[in-house]
């Protein structure tokens, strides 16, 4: 499961056996009352989009980096309304990962209609989901559905177990 695209860093992650860890950081971005998804082409679940931190690099400024090379999106951090640690499996490995989850503004407008795809290929399609509409649908991690409609006013920490 790759988040992230041509950054020249080092991802903050590691293995150890069928074991993974990664530090990722996504982004939220609303307008027209609906919120920027995407997935991988042939997986059935959608995520905020994001990438993984790079050593060095403080989660917010991953956002902001990530978002502009999928994309060609200039956005700034709001708020982290959650930090996440999130153990899944997915394709043969267990992971645990840890994610802040960033609410972001932009001086434009980005919104479209429609499923479309970003700078860095077709391995992602992007959507513009409604808010109302996200308990229709998977997201990942399970929280957002619910927690995107009601985003909390101070960080919180949320657990996600496998």
């Amino acid at each position: 499961r790759r988040y992230c695209g041509g950054g020249m860093g080092v991802d903050v992650r590691f293995q150890t056996g069928s074991k993974r860890f990664y530090y990722r950081a996504a982004g939220i971005l609303i307008e027209q009352d609906h919120v920027l998804l995407h997935k991988q082409v042939g997986d059935d679940y959608w995520a905020l989009p994001g990438g993984r931190v790079e050593l060095g690099e403080q989660a917010r400024d991953t956002v902001v980096r990530e978002m502009k090379e999928e994309l060609g999106y200039d956005v700034n951090v709001a708020h982290t309304p959650w930090v996440a640690e999130n153990f899944f499996h997915y394709d043969g490995h267990d992971y645990h990962e840890l994610g802040f989850y960033c609410t972001l503004i932009s001086h434009q407008s980005y919104f479209q209609k429609g499923p479309f795809h970003g700078l860095e290929g077709e391995r992602l399609i992007y959507q513009w989901v409604p808010i109302t509409e996200l308990n229709e649908i998977v997201v990942q991690p399970e929280f957002l559905a619910a927690g995107l409609q009601n985003p909390p006013k101070h960080t919180e920490h949320v657990v996600v177990e496998k």
